[in-house]
């Protein structure tokens, strides 16, 4: 890829045109690194470093670049010396016994990275977006989720008529609810979390069908932080039981 189209990759509209995004770091680096060692279509990225990182090792086409070039590509105020362009890959097929989170026009890319990467370490979910959520492949998102976009399978742009068509039991939270604790909460198909400001339209909850479930609190806030929410909720599902 040329430099200045390697740049314009901060900007959504590029992003998608080009099927490639940006990751920024060592470590974001060395995630990217083992990602591609079990995903092929990863190896085709590209490694643009700074002379201080000339020497570094990777597998893939490294080029050197200077100091201004380098604080053109980054997007963080003090440059780390290495970007990767990095191909989008089609997620693997659904796997048997995975479990879906379903994230409802949700806004904050810090929100986004922290759910990818509880479910990363939980393991066995995907992450479904709707229409009009914060891009995944968003800089702040890709930071906050320190290389989970690589172990979580997800799938942007999905209707609510395509998540009911694929997922016939769907569970979503309301303080009215069952507890999480219930050994039903683990028996739905997917799992709806909703909009940071607005939550999830009443609407949308009829059109799904979904049943509602509560995490206990003490009752001081209103509600919890949404990545707070999925974290609680990953957790519950995935104990063994």
């Amino acid at each position: 890829m040329k430099f200045d189209d390697a740049v314009k990759l901060s900007q959504k509209k590029h992003r998608e045109e080009s099927g490639h995004f940006l990751v920024e770091g060592e470590h974001l680096l060395q995630e990217l690194i083992r990602a591609a060692e079990e995903q092929p279509a990863l190896r085709t990225s590209e490694l643009w470093v700074a002379a201080a990182h000339q020497d570094i090792q990777s597998p893939f086409t490294t080029r050197v670049v200077t100091p201004r070039q380098m604080q053109k590509l980054s997007e963080t105020r003090s440059p780390q010396g290495i970007v990767a362009v990095v191909p989008k890959i089609s997620p693997p097929p659904p796997a048997p016994g995975e479990r879906v989170i379903y994230l409802y026009q949700i806004q904050d890319p810090g929100n986004l990275g922290t759910i990818l990467r509880s479910l990363a370490w939980f393991g066995g979910f995907r992450c479904l977006l709707s229409p009009d959520s914060v891009d995944p492949y968003n800089a702040k998102a890709i930071r906050a989720g320190v290389g989970a976009l690589f172990r979580v399978p997800f799938e942007t742009g999905i209707t609510a008529d395509v998540l009911r068509a694929r997922y016939p039991r769907i569970a979503w939270l309301h303080t009215s609810g069952a507890a999480i604790e219930s050994p039903a909460f683990r028996s739905f198909d997917a799992y709806v979390f909703g909009n940071e400001a607005h939550g999830i339209p009443t609407d949308l909850i009829s059109q799904l069908d979904a049943s509602p479930f509560a995490i206990a609190g003490s009752g001081a806030l209103e509600s919890l932080n949404v990545a707070t929410a999925v974290s609680i909720s990953a957790f519950v599902l995935s104990r063994v039981t």
